[in-house]
């Protein structure tokens, strides 16, 4: 037990001495019923708090028994506006023989690492240029508007319905990515404005959740490719992923799939499936589960649009078809672009590694073009962006020099690669944790 003893919620006193703790009785609070943390050597007790957490419980939970300040920097504009929430739930501190880091975790880099974070904004990157995301969205209006004009004036044939809905394919993946701008609070400074237009461009636009996103997409950046924690690489048995998970699957002779195949069936059940039937039946059941009527009331919006827009040329079948095939496109185009960055590369059990070595450690970067760029919504910076989730897209390429230099000075892997040898690798990750299971499977 610390020098303070069991604290409980919020325990401090005005006036009363600082109790103080030790990592090894931080760490036994990292329970689903009791959870500490820790933020700049100060000890909280987020037990009760965390199920009014924003970003959701799972998130902030991830971190129980942990230093949690970069994660807490990363993902947080106004800090001062989040500290007064943090000012009830503070019990004591890290006792002063303690280390600053848990787990034995690289205190060089991360002193290093937030000197960089400094020098980022010194050099104003985390200041958006609101005239970038503008025409961002103007863009993706002006493609609505097209697709309507194609069928308004062409008709309902194969050719205008087929090229109407590719133009529709397009403007919903540069929504995807836009929304997602907003969703991290990387435009405007006040979070209540990246909200709201979260919400209008997640719901309005694409007829999801903002709630939905980011409690799921939190949860991928606090721990990205950790099982358990990052929802990202849930597969539910149908993919086994990385070196460690196959082979666990096949010593334990588990072939809910033939996992040695999972390189060829992912064409048929992946990019195909993943938006138009399992994202879109779990956006929807989430919504009504957690009674979260104002992202449904946008969602439906979106819905009455769409079908007010092409029931005159459809009727209400033909809608549903046209709209499904839709997301069958847009879902290609997402998850090959998101899994380009995140499936080829480590993926395990918690490591405890400190912030930015485990960025990196679960993410690589894409060639810089004007098209790839645009294609991935700037998702081929895949490493600046989970080192530094509020920074403006448009400031990436600007910041990736610092990092590389930083990952050089520890001899940390920076991976950089062509687009088509980025997709390329997506499958041979799978062949080669299938082979893994599969040798596990027959021998061990």
């Amino acid at each position: 037990m610390g020098k303070g003893g069991n604290q409980g919620e919020g325990a401090t006193e005005r006036g009363a001495p600082m109790p103080t703790f030790s990592w090894e009785e931080i760490q036994k609070h990292n329970l689903r019923t009791d959870k500490w943390l820790v933020i700049d050597r100060k000890v909280y007790n987020i037990t009760k708090w965390s199920s009014r957490h924003p970003g959701g419980q799972r998130v902030i939970g991830h971190y129980a028994g942990e230093d949690a300040t970069d994660a807490f920097l990363a993902f947080h504009r106004d800090l001062d506006f989040v500290r007064k929430f943090m000012k009830p739930l503070l019990i004591g501190e890290l006792a002063p023989e303690e280390p600053s880091q848990d787990h034995g975790k690289n205190s060089q880099i991360t002193e290093d690492f937030r000197a960089l974070r400094k020098a980022a904004e010194d050099m104003n990157l985390f200041k958006s240029n609101h005239l970038f995301f503008l025409v961002l969205l103007a863009h993706i209006i002006v493609m609505e508007s097209i697709a309507w004009f194609i069928i308004f004036y062409f008709g309902n044939g194969w050719i205008p319905t087929v090229i109407t809905a590719f133009v529709l394919a397009t403007s919903q993946a540069q929504a995807g990515w836009l929304q997602h701008d907003y969703g991290h609070l990387s435009v405007y400074k006040k979070s209540t404005w990246n909200h709201f237009v979260h919400k209008f461009i997640i719901g309005h636009l694409k007829g999801a959740s903002a709630n939905w996103w980011n409690h799921r997409h939190f949860q991928h950046h606090a721990k990205p490719n950790i099982f358990h924690k990052d929802p990202d690489v849930n597969m539910l048995h149908v993919f086994v992923l990385g070196e460690s998970q196959p082979i666990e699957y096949g010593k334990k002779k588990l072939k809910y799939l033939p996992y040695n195949h999972q390189h060829e069936y992912f064409f048929l059940i992946g990019p195909p499936l993943l938006i138009p039937v399992y994202f879109q039946y779990q956006i929807i059941m989430t919504m009504i589960a957690r009674h979260d009527w104002v992202d449904l009331a946008w969602a439906l919006s979106y819905y009455a649009r769409f079908f007010i827009t092409y029931i005159p040329f459809y009727g209400i079948l033909g809608t549903v078809i046209f709209l499904s095939f839709i997301r069958f496109l847009e879902s290609h185009w997402f998850v090959w672009v998101t899994q380009m960055n995140h499936i080829v590369m480590e993926i395990d059990h918690e490591p405890y590694r400190d912030w930015f070595s485990n960025q990196l450690a679960a993410t690589c970067n894409v060639e810089q073009s004007f098209f790839n760029d645009w294609f991935s919504g700037h998702l081929n910076f895949q490493i600046e962006h989970h080192l530094f989730p509020t920074m403006p897209r448009h400031n990436f390429h600007k910041v990736a020099p610092l990092v590389k230099s930083l990952c050089a000075k520890h001899g940390i892997k920076y991976q950089e690669k062509p687009l088509l040898r980025a997709l390329q690798d997506i499958i041979r990750s799978l062949k080669k944790s299938g082979e893994l299971w599969l040798d596990a499977y027959l021998h061990k």
